[in-house]
């Protein structure tokens, strides 16, 4: 397959009154055409700062590591991300080759400001082409996404829309520049499970029909399942679990992935209670030594989860763990 981004050793620290704090700790990845990747995490986990580096959004205080790098593959050659540094040249990122669906679509459009114009906007800013041609796309995309009369919707203000519409119109307007890369940071959160169902059902359309490649950020490996063809799981920074998704699911090696699908509720045992991953994550502020997962971890091995980092264990071709209970021998 053709590589559309490969993220090596990202590392992420923002420079704050107390110090820098880091967010991302040392992550890499690629994403290929036509491929679906996961990143599953709790709120806090870093997933959607991973997603923002991607096309360089993070506040100006954020500090990259010099060995990171993001290579963007495009018809022109490679390009790093990381880089770029004015507003010209970092449209081949923005809006370019790589677009982005935030997790709430009413703080995305601005209120005060149809959608259409908002779509035509981003369309003139990133295209050649007449105001008349950029409305006409805008319409067509609204269409194919799914949006009933589309024509009268391109003329209405985003509080006129329901939630479902909403994340569609973003939708629309993300893929509206026709990007390589579709970043959908938990674009199903705020839908109820038909909606979530319809949104789902759509970006697997784009993706065979237009042959992108999308990052899927959620916290719920049960989207997840139905979505990607691969998953990385982080915790606090660190990705600790990464393979094929339905590989990753069945076989979960890292105790905090096998943590969150026990958290799942299950349909064949209305009965049985949630289980929940024991604590809660901890603040950056106080980035734990050792794995970053021993405060909560259930199978932890003594003093070694708490003073060593445990290393990246390839348990076959395309899964591994980050894991003391593989790298020590433990259940290797």
């Amino acid at each position: 397959m053709t590589v559309l981004i490969d993220v090596q050793n990202l590392t992420l620290k923002f420079r704050t009154d107390e110090g820098l704090i880091t967010a991302v700790d040392d992550v890499s990845f690629t994403i290929d055409k036509g491929e679906v990747m996961g990143l599953v995490g709790e709120s806090g986990s870093g997933k959607s700062v991973t997603a923002k580096a991607l096309m360089h959004l993070n506040a100006k205080n954020a500090v990259y590591a010099p060995e990171s790098k993001i290579l963007l593959h495009t018809d022109a050659g490679v390009v790093d991300v990381l880089k770029l540094r004015t507003a010209k040249e970092l449209k081949v990122a923005r809006g370019g080759a790589i677009s982005m669906i935030f997790q709430e679509p009413m703080a995305s459009f601005a209120p005060a400001i149809t959608i259409g114009s908002q779509m035509v906007e981003q369309l003139l800013i990133h295209g050649d082409m007449t105001k008349a041609r950029a409305k006409e796309i805008s319409i067509e995309m609204l269409d194919r996404v799914g949006i009933s009369d589309p024509s009268k919707r391109f003329d209405q203000y985003a509080f006129e829309l329901s939630g479902g519409m909403r994340q569609r119109a973003m939708i629309a307007m993300a893929l509206s520049t026709k990007p390589s890369l579709l970043i959908a940071d938990e674009p199903t959160t705020a839908l109820d499970v038909t909606i979530q169902a319809q949104v789902i059902d759509l970006m697997k359309d784009l993706v065979a029909e237009f042959h992108m490649g999308i990052l899927f950020i959620t916290h719920d490996l049960g989207v997840i399942a139905q979505t990607a063809d691969k998953v990385s799981v982080m915790y606090l920074g660190k990705v600790i679990e990464t393979g094929p998704v339905r590989d990753v699911i069945r076989h979960a090696k890292h105790p905090y992935t096998q943590g969150l699908l026990a958290a799942l509720p299950k349909l064949d045992d209305l009965d049985a209670p949630l289980t929940p991953v024991a604590g809660d994550i901890p603040s950056p502020l106080e980035r734990p030594p050792g794995c970053v997962f021993h405060t909560r971890c259930p199978q932890i091995i003594g003093d070694v989860c708490k003073a060593k980092l445990p290393q990246r264990v390839q348990l076959d071709a395309n899964h591994s763990v980050a894991c003391h209970l593989y790298s020590e021998g433990g259940k290797a």
